[in-house]
């Protein structure tokens, strides 16, 4: 009995010795957003830091381009344990809760400058949402300002009446609505096919969009209103987080971070340079008229009152912020 103990204990150490190391745990994180979007090269750089910086305890692999899940579907998929991060751009869930819409509400921050401070003002608001819904928010980065993509120009409102517009969410559905177009929605990577067979004749939308769906192939004219930053927003399903050790809880905060102050400059870089590009392949890049943006900021003001009234309290709270 002895020998045989011994030699079990032999064993037992001989496959310690030799044992594979543990390994890596592994997140699907899904975005839909192409490969080459700045958007989801950060959500990369954030992949990629979250690895360094836990010394290979964590990998997240990224799938792009709605190719794990539709946009629609990402926020849910997080929350129910699906996956365990997504990248979501959050005005998309507008119907959900008000608060997710305030990044597409015309003129009420523009710049950015003024879509941070809306961000610092949503962030408590949004946190405590999102943990009711099983989730944590890493971080957000800010779309370059939105501009009206057309194939004839856009001088007045009465130019809009009747065209199909692209909707990507229940605030610009409203919009639409309220410039006498109809909505019609439609996610960005189906953006050319949508144009190319009729589906839609106009959008606003970030010049970033208008690049990579390659808009010069469908529209002559860009009309810079800059009515607002959408912003998108990395989340993490709750459980999967805390069953992370704390030190690789930390490498996943701290990449954050840093994904989101890179994120904010890459985007204000790649606005420029997004326009420059259009240009260069033929878009008209036109300033919009007095009196088209007097139109457009009329019908803001009036969106931004509705908002206030169907987010309540913290909807007030926000705007309140933005003034002080």
């Amino acid at each position: 009995m002895k020998s045989q103990s011994l030699v079990a204990a032999i064993a037992l150490g001989i496959s310690a010795v030799f044992a594979p190391p543990a390994l890596a745990e592994k997140w699907n994180m899904a975005t839909g957003f192409s490969e080459g979007n700045f958007q989801t090269k950060n959500v990369q750089f954030f992949a990629d830091e979250v690895k360094r910086l836990s010394n290979g305890k964590l990998e997240i692999v990224v799938h792009s381009g709605m190719s794990l899940y539709r946009q629609p579907e990402i926020k849910r998929a997080v929350s129910s344990g699906q996956i365990q991060a997504g990248e979501v751009l959050l005005s998309a869930y507008g119907n959900e809760n008000a608060l997710y819409d305030a990044d597409a509400i015309p003129f009420l921050a523009t710049g950015y400058e003024r879509s941070h401070a809306l961000w610092m003002a949503q962030r408590p608001f949004l946190q405590k949402q999102f943990e009711k819904e099983g989730l944590i928010l890493m971080y957000a980065v800010a779309w370059p300002g939105t501009a009206i993509y057309s194939r004839k120009p856009i001088k007045s409102l009465d130019d809009l009446r009747g065209l199909k517009m692209r909707a990507y969410n229940a605030a610009t559905s409203r919009l639409a609505e309220r410039l006498g177009a109809v909505p019609t929605t439609v996610e960005q990577v189906e953006v050319p096919q949508a144009f190319a067979t009729g589906v839609i004749e106009t959008m606003i939308t970030s010049p970033i969009t208008g690049v990579d769906t390659q808009s010069w192939d469908y529209i002559e004219y860009y009309t810079d209103i800059r009515a607002w930053h959408n912003k998108n927003f990395v989340i993490v399903n709750r459980r999967a987080f805390s069953r992370l050790d704390e030190a690789t809880r930390g490498a996943v905060l701290e990449a954050a971070r840093r994904a989101e102050e890179r994120g904010w400059k890459i985007s204000q870089e790649t606005a420029a340079e997004a326009v420059r590009t259009l240009a260069a392949n033929g878009v008209t890049i036109v300033q919009p008229s007095d009196d088209l943006q007097r139109a457009l900021q009329k019908v803001g003001q009036s969106m931004i009152q509705d908002w206030v009234k169907r987010a309540g309290s913290e909807g007030a709270e926000i705007v309140k912020q933005l003034k002080d």
